[in-house]
């Protein structure tokens, strides 16, 4: 599920399950435990993520929503999800997410989750959110981290609520990524931003990020300690969303 080395003391985590990398639950407690180890030792001094083959994410695995018997069993999960979510946005070392392929919905929340975005340079990359098109509202983290990510009500708003998938240069305007590559150089200038960033006398990085993202995850952890957010989560058990699930994921198999 989860493909991960060191190199010059970055830890390299590529997601890899089925065509599109989806997310689902062993993926997100490894990634828990990445974060973890980054914020609790010397090493590793950073990490990127990436995907396998033409995807980077599609979000997540569909099936998970789908075998949900009961509202409870969705609040158990997306509490996890939440916290996994928040962590890796409040990583202490410098996450740099490389978008090899295709990025969309979780996928994408993910990747604004990390600190720099590098996507390949290729024209037929799409890159968008589609939770509203599916009949499914974002949780607290996910919309913080995003909010967050985009730095702008005007680009929440295009991005969030027309849900267009978009080129890979129509993503650098609106804030989805922050530069371009070529797919050779993907790894490498994600590497040098790391590098660039965490190797200087005292790291003084993981201050400066701990204070410019501090009120987000703030908000966050309040909020979901208030538990406003779970209504949301009865969206899942409607049949037109429902069946709206089955039909976007018999399409990507």
């Amino acid at each position: 599920m989860i493909e991960e080395f060191l190199d010059d003391d970055i830890r390299i985590v590529t997601l890899k399950n089925g065509k599109t990398n989806a997310l689902n639950r062993q993926i997100l407690e490894r990634l828990e435990e990445i974060v973890i180890e980054a914020d609790q030792q010397d090493s590793p001094k950073g990490i990127i993520l990436t995907g396998e083959g033409r995807f980077f994410s599609s979000g997540f695995d569909l099936s998970l929503f789908l075998n949900f018997a009961e509202e409870k069993e969705a609040v158990e999960f997306f509490e996890f999800e939440q916290r996994v979510l928040t962590a890796l946005f409040a990583c202490r070392k410098p996450v740099v997410a490389a978008l090899n392929g295709h990025a969309a919905a979780g996928g994408l929340i993910y990747s604004m989750a990390a600190d720099y975005r590098i996507v390949k340079e290729h024209p037929k990359i799409k890159i968008g959110m589609s939770e509203i098109k599916i009949g499914l509202p974002l949780n607290i983290a996910q919309h913080e981290v995003m909010r967050f990510g985009l730095d702008g009500n005007h680009k929440f708003r295009d991005v969030m609520y027309f849900a267009d998938m978009v080129d890979v240069y129509r993503a650098r305007d609106l804030g989805l990524v922050d530069e371009l590559a070529a797919e050779g150089q993907l790894i490498d200038r994600a590497r040098q931003v790391i590098s660039q960033w965490i190797d200087t006398p005292n790291r003084p990085f993981m201050r400066m990020k701990e204070l410019l993202r501090a009120k987000t995850v703030q908000r966050i952890e309040k909020n979901l300690a208030e538990g406003h957010w779970q209504g949301g989560l009865q969206g899942l058990f409607k049949e037109d969303v429902r069946q709206t699930l089955e039909f976007v994921q018999a399409s990507m198999k």
